[in-house]
């Protein structure tokens, strides 16, 4: 056993302190640690209270960073946060309902959900915004342009890849998958998505975001048999989100131009 610690000064101490904060990787307390002994000194913390507040100072910002790895990790094209959706410009989307998927819950249990409707309308942004919110809320989430995803697929099969990349896309919490429905997709292409979400059928979430209604689908997917199993994959215990025909950001280039006049 050790012998019992001298007293240190107040300057060994801070820099025993600050040391000690880089060898154990507390960036936050180290950080904080002046300003919060200066209010404990000042409103007469405990020592419990000192070492609460550093503590739960760092466990907090950890958490942030975190949030903030998987959210880069997603590769999310902007930033899109569900509390900046305007609700008024969309009638057809009811705050309730987003509200609701925003608690995650059918990420949890891995179930679809399908955003159909025309450009402007809001889709891209309600489908990185739950993406959002499921990173934020500890999940694993990864975003793809739905041509650029079957590019990738299509490459990797040529290089004998392919197993291993509809792994890495089966391993992810949710899958998020934009712009499906805006480009004619050949067979090979349409059996390597067909894989991926095979993959992960009732394991983990897809949520994807589409310009066509189901019935258009056949304009991507030529095969009717193929097209009608992705659909199922798709919809099978799922939510569908049909947000419309009315652009509000072209309502909004109108209004602003009306305005200038």
């Amino acid at each position: 056993m050790t012998g019992p610690h001298h007293t240190l000064t107040e300057p060994a101490s801070d820099a025993a302190i600050d040391t000690a904060c880089r060898v154990l990787r507390l960036p936050t307390m180290r950080a904080q640690f002046a300003d919060t002994v200066n209010r404990a000194e000042r409103e007469h913390l405990s020592y419990r209270g000192f070492l609460t507040e550093l503590l739960m100072a760092e466990c907090e910002d950890r958490d942030r960073r975190r949030s903030e790895r998987r959210i880069r990790a997603a590769g999310f094209p902007r930033s899109k946060w569900l509390s900046d959706f305007d609700y008024t410009a969309n009638p057809n989307v009811t705050p309730a309902l987003v509200n609701n998927l925003a608690t995650c819950e059918w990420v949890k249990k891995g179930e679809p959900l399908c955003l159909i409707g025309d450009s402007g309308t809001g889709k891209t942004h309600l489908l990185i915004g739950l993406g959002s919110a499921a990173a934020m809320a500890g999940f694993r989430v990864r975003y793809a342009l739905a041509a650029r995803l079957v590019n990738e697929l299509v490459e990797a099969a040529d290089e004998k890849q392919l197993t291993k990349t509809i792994a890495r896309y089966g391993r992810v919490d949710l899958l998020c998958i934009d712009e499906l429905g805006y480009l004619e997709l050949d067979r090979r292409g349409a059996e390597t998505l067909f894989q991926v979400l095979t993959e992960r059928e009732e394991k983990n979430s897809v949520a994807i975001a589409s310009n066509e209604s189901f019935g258009g689908w056949t304009k991507t997917f030529t095969d009717p048999r193929l097209c009608a199993a992705i659909v199922d994959r798709l919809t099978f215990n799922g939510t569908i989100i049909e947000t419309g025909t009315e652009s509000y950001r072209l309502a909004q280039t109108k209004a602003r131009q009306q305005a200038r006049k």
